[in-house]
């Protein structure tokens, strides 16, 4: 068993363990077609993954109103539904991390800016979730960047922040994380660019999962490995 200078993991899911950030830009520009909204840049809905659904259209739509949100909250989800009966794969490599962190008894975690709907229509097409310890969803804690679904895996797990480190590849999880006072890995190969993610301050970038295991060694462990 290695030594580890970490007890939790708590993993962002769209964009970090999946490879689903194509797929959430297309819905949205279908959900926004349905609304006949005028269609925006493919970048610029990149840059709302990671929130919240409805924080997510409301920043792309500032002028909907809560109605509007709603309807186009739904058209989204349809759109997502259909589209999932194929599931995005994972990235290379994340089932085997997952795999070695659990026979290393990790605890693991997922913060997401999913739904609990839409993350347990995922684990159940996939049987991800026998992975994970436990979960917080956006529409049962406050969206990211607020630190509530950090600080209540935390709490739930009896983990103190110093031993917790956060995985995603947004500013809004790096965020996250830096509000409950944990560290933080980002990834470069997700939904925002490197150079927007290095202000929050990561401990590493990393640009594949596999890179993640170095990381958690106690620094003992890593100097030998020098």
């Amino acid at each position: 068993m290695m030594n580890l200078k970490y007890d939790l993991v708590i993993f962002d899911w769209d964009g970090t363990v999946m490879d689903s950030t194509g797929r959430i830009v297309s819905c949205m520009h279908l959900a926004a077609e349905d609304l006949a909204l005028p269609s925006l840049p493919d970048q610029t809905v990149r840059d709302i993954i990671g929130l919240g659904l409805p924080e997510a259209i409301a920043t792309l739509y500032p002028v909907l109103s809560a109605a509007d949100i709603e309807r186009m909250r739904d058209r989204y989800a349809f759109h997502f539904v259909e589209a999932e009966s194929t599931p995005s794969a994972l990235y290379p490599g994340a089932e085997d991390v997952l795999t070695l962190l659990r026979e290393q008894e990790m605890k693991l975690a997922v913060a997401t800016g999913k739904s609990r709907k839409g993350l347990q229509r995922v684990w159940g097409n996939t049987g991800l979730d026998r992975y994970f310890h436990s979960s917080r969803c956006a529409d049962e804690s406050r969206s990211k960047p607020e630190p509530h679904m950090v600080l209540e895996l935390l709490e739930e797990m009896a983990v103190p922040a110093e031993r917790a480190i956060v995985v995603g590849d947004t500013t809004f999880d790096l965020e996250m994380a830096r509000n409950a006072g944990v560290d933080r890995v980002a990834v470069s190969y997700g939904a925002h660019p490197v150079e927007r993610l290095l202000p929050c301050e990561p401990v590493a970038v990393i640009d594949r999962l596999n890179d993640l295991l170095p990381l958690l060694a106690a620094d003992d462990m890593a100097m030998e490995s020098q």
